[in-house]
């Protein structure tokens, strides 16, 4: 694995990788990695010859009170978990390569689904999200990319991307890796505290009751996403929102719609928690 911090070295490495028939994918990160991370990587290589993954820390998707600057730069540690993974470039620029001309100069726009769910608590968070991977794109080129299902609006942010800007990438998705209480790994966990931490896996133990009783009949969908936010709320959680959507679009699910997705943000104490799960309903 070689590290690299310009964009000129990384297009040369892929371009010759390209070159020898090698197939490309990448898989961006903001570092401080973990299993879930890991599992994207094994993933890649079932599908791919040549893996770039990216580790940066993007300014443009913090809001000002968000913590960019407390966020856990973990560059060694990454490169020591990258080792034995055939990784071929950790993509690690820095900011001015991202933006040398600054933030927020030409940025890119998912219209609609960036409004809502998270995007109505951390305005601007997509649009930064969008302009720093349609850079990544634009740099590695890669022939896939791969991203979990944790961040399921991000996911469905980008493939919407993806088709209405032509990009000739096959995005690829994992299911959620979690820790063996059920809780979604993620690179924020590190700052719950041993209360919360105890309570965090009720996030998800609420998200799969609420799947349950769908799959048993229930259809009432607004008083179960009430009932699942008040019951977060009742044992200790600020509920931002508890929410049943259509998987493809984010819109709320019409009549005869079958592949839904909860989700659920929650904040303990200064963290915020993000969940969800898929189902299917039978007709």
């Amino acid at each position: 694995m070689e590290v690299v911090k310009t964009i000129k070295q990384t297009r040369t490495m892929v371009a010759e990788a390209k070159k020898a028939g090698k197939k490309v994918a990448l898989v961006p990160t903001m570092g401080n990695l973990h299993d879930g991370h890991l599992a994207l990587i094994d993933e890649a290589k079932k599908h791919a010859d040549f893996i770039v993954c990216s580790s940066f820390v993007n300014p443009t998707q913090f809001g000002p009170k968000e913590g960019f600057d407390k966020y856990p730069r973990t560059g060694l540690q990454d490169q020591q978990k990258l080792t034995f993974k055939s990784v071929s470039i950790l993509f690690s620029p820095p900011e001015y390569e991202i933006y040398p001309f600054g933030r927020n100069q030409t940025t890119v726009e998912v219209p609609h689904i960036t409004k809502t769910l998270c995007g109505a608590a951390r305005p601007g968070h997509f649009s930064g999200v969008s302009t720093v991977v349609s850079k990544l794109f634009n740099i590695v080129q890669p022939d896939i990319a791969l991203f979990g299902e944790k961040d399921f609006q991000q996911l469905v942010v980008i493939k919407k991307m993806v088709r209405e800007l032509f990009y000739p990438i096959d995005i690829l998705s994992i299911p959620t890796v979690r820790e063996a209480d059920g809780l979604a790994l993620s690179s924020r966990n590190i700052f719950l505290n041993t209360a919360d931490r105890t309570l965090a896996p009720q996030l998800y133990a609420t998200l799969s009751s609420v799947k349950y009783k769908m799959l048993a009949g229930e259809r009432e969908f607004t008083k179960l996403a009430e009932e699942a936010e008040k019951r977060l709320s009742d044992k200790g959680f600020t509920a931002d929102y508890f929410e049943i959507r259509d998987a493809e679009t984010l819109e709320r699910p019409s009549e005869g719609c079958s592949h839904l997705v909860l989700l659920g943000a929650v904040t303990l104490g200064n963290t915020r928690l993000i969940d969800n799960i898929s189902l299917i309903l039978k007709s």
